[in-house]
This record gives C-alpha cells, structure tokens and sequence, in this order.
C-alpha cells in the first residue's frame, strides 16, 4: 500500500491520484483564480483505474493528496481461468490471480503463454499491456 504526499498545484493531467482509497488517472484538471475571500481551487476530473468510475472533486490548490505509486512489472499468462487469470511475475516467480482485463484490445491478445506488463498499485494489480 505504497503512497506518497504531493501538492494539488503539482499535479497534471494523465497523472494518479487517490481518491475515496482508489487510485485514478486525471482526465480534466481546472483552477479557478484568487478570489475576494480564500484561496485558488482546483478542480479535479478522474477516472479510476479498476472501477472505471468517473470522479469529481474540488480541493484548494495548495492542499496535499494522495499519489499511488505505481510498479510496473512483467509477468507472462499461465492460466486462463473464467474471467480470472493466473499470472506469474517473471522476476519473482510468484504467481497471482488476476481479473481478466476490461478493455477489448487487450481482452483479444491474452492466452496461456503470452507476456504482460501489469501495474501493482495499492496490493492492487492491473494488467496494462500485452508484450509482443
């Protein structure tokens, strides 16, 4: 459960972010100018990277977040087991068990045998791409 603290007024669009304890990617990003009363506010748009949940949230922009720290890692396919996957991380030897991806180009390249990299975020794991 790897985080790390950072500023609102730092963060960009396609960069993390946790909220409500899950990790998203941000989408939209909007800072509204100093006010007669209170600071700037920025206000943030994100997806999250395993429920696909659209997110809103408004934060001063020197106020701290959450970031995930992301590791990305290989790992090849051992078994395809319903909508789960058996994978085994190709430095570690461990084995886990994964769901099987969303997204449709990724869903069309997975078999027994193929080389992924995933993303461990948060105990988390999420299969990103498929290695050719």
């Amino acid at each position: 459960m790897s985080k790390r603290i950072t500023e609102v007024s730092k963060l960009k669009v396609n960069s993390f972010i946790v909220i409500d304890e899950e990790p998203c990617r941000i989408v939209d990003m909007a800072t509204s100018k100093v006010g007669k009363h209170g600071s700037t506010k920025t206000r943030i748009v994100a997806i999250g990277l395993f429920d696909g949940a659209k997110k809103d949230i408004v934060l001063p922009s020197d106020s701290k977040v959450e970031v995930p720290v992301i590791e990305k890692r290989n790992g090849q396919v051992i078994s395809v087991m319903g909508n789960n996957l058996l994978i085994m991380d190709l430095e570690t030897y461990q084995t886990f068990e994964t769901p099987f991806p969303e997204e449709e180009d990724l869903k069309s390249k997975i078999a027994e045998g193929v080389e992924v990299e995933y993303w461990d975020i948060l105990g988390r794991k999420k299969i990103n791409r498929v290695k050719k």
